[in-house]
């Protein structure tokens, strides 16, 4: 999901549209402004959408990853009217196609469920899950532009788990959200239970110097239900970065962690703050009691914006807007 000062975008991933408010709503219960994906608020299965997940506003643009279609779809302006179609996409030769990595062997055009889209700076990043690697950008790309580098493999024919290699500091197995500004940039490596950060400048398969979830960068292990901390992650399906802060979705911890990550290198950082449990240790779904606006289930996708922090509850359908303090 997206927010900013005017309105509020939402990928309503398993009814295969997305919802945009506008403007912010003020209060619960408010009803959106358009759907697209759909012919109304009514109907749900894939048309347009094939399980659209990371939605993006820049410079005017709204961009959906639409994740199933393995391409990127782009407004040139947001929609004010239901139904208004694309312009055009990315990861696929026109609006027609959708096969995986355009029919034929990965490029630098090419995606493979594409599940999260984000920026840093201005450098447009695409977690492009399926290639296990993240493609980049210098802005959003015009119709048909190949990336301009890559992260988690040697090149762009390379798509292996991990790049064949086992668990490394630039590998990934599933790349899937981006966040970060000119300087900082984290990458949610779910499948691996971490998250990556890098510092500018940011180059073609770069390494990392931060890594959140695991004590060093050649780990991926999951801990238990009973053995939750500060520093661990169980499957981080969304990252949102504002201000200093890092907000990271630890989805099957039912929780979310904030950081304020350092600049300089290391692994095993714990986090400053929970939401969604009364403290590290816990990770039960709704605090495996009933749902509260406390409460978290399975967490997917957030965005930070000034100190405010939308969750998207996806276990509890619903999104959540909280203000953080200092």
């Amino acid at each position: 999901m997206y927010f900013d000062d005017e309105r509020v975008v939402v990928a309503d991933s398993g009814n295969h549209r997305v919802l945009i408010w506008n403007p912010l709503p003020a209060a619960d219960h408010a009803s959106a402004a358009v759907v697209l994906g759909q012919p109304d608020f009514h109907s749900e299965g894939a048309k347009l959408f094939q399980l659209p997940t990371g939605v993006l506003v820049h410079n005017g643009k709204l961009l959906v990853a639409d994740a199933w279609h393995h391409r990127v779809l782009v407004w040139n302006r947001v929609p004010e009217i239901s139904g208004t179609p694309p312009d055009y996409a990315i990861g696929q030769a026109d609006l027609a196609g959708v096969e995986v990595n355009r029919g034929g062997a990965a490029g630098a055009n090419t995606l493979y469920w594409p599940y999260g889209i984000g920026l840093a700076g201005e450098r447009f990043y695409i977690a492009d899950t399926g290639n296990r690697r993240v493609l980049f950008w210098d802005g959003i790309p015009e119709p048909g532009e190949p990336a301009r580098g890559v992260l988690g493999q040697a090149d762009f024919s390379a798509t292996g788990e991990n790049r064949g290699e086992g668990v490394g500091p630039r590998s990934f197995r599933w790349a899937h959200d981006i966040a970060g500004d000119a300087n900082r940039l984290f990458v949610a490596d779910a499948g691996n239970h971490r998250v990556l950060g890098w510092t500018a400048p940011i180059v073609s398969d770069g390494v990392p110097l931060l890594a959140l979830g695991q004590r060093d960068f050649a780990r991926a292990h999951e801990l238990g239900y009973d053995k939750q901390s500060a520093a661990m992650l169980r499957f981080p399906y969304g990252v949102s970065y504002d201000e200093g802060t890092l907000a990271v979705a630890d989805t099957a911890n039912n929780r979310v962690l904030l950081f304020r990550p350092p600049a300089e290198s290391g692994a095993g950082l714990a986090a400053d703050a929970v939401l969604g449990q009364t403290d590290f240790a816990a990770n039960g779904e709704n605090e495996w009691k009933a749902v509260t606006p406390a409460t978290l289930c399975w967490p997917y996708g957030l965005h930070l914006h000034r100190k405010r922090l939308a969750i998207a509850d996806s276990g509890n359908n619903r999104v959540m807007l909280w203000t953080l303090g200092d």
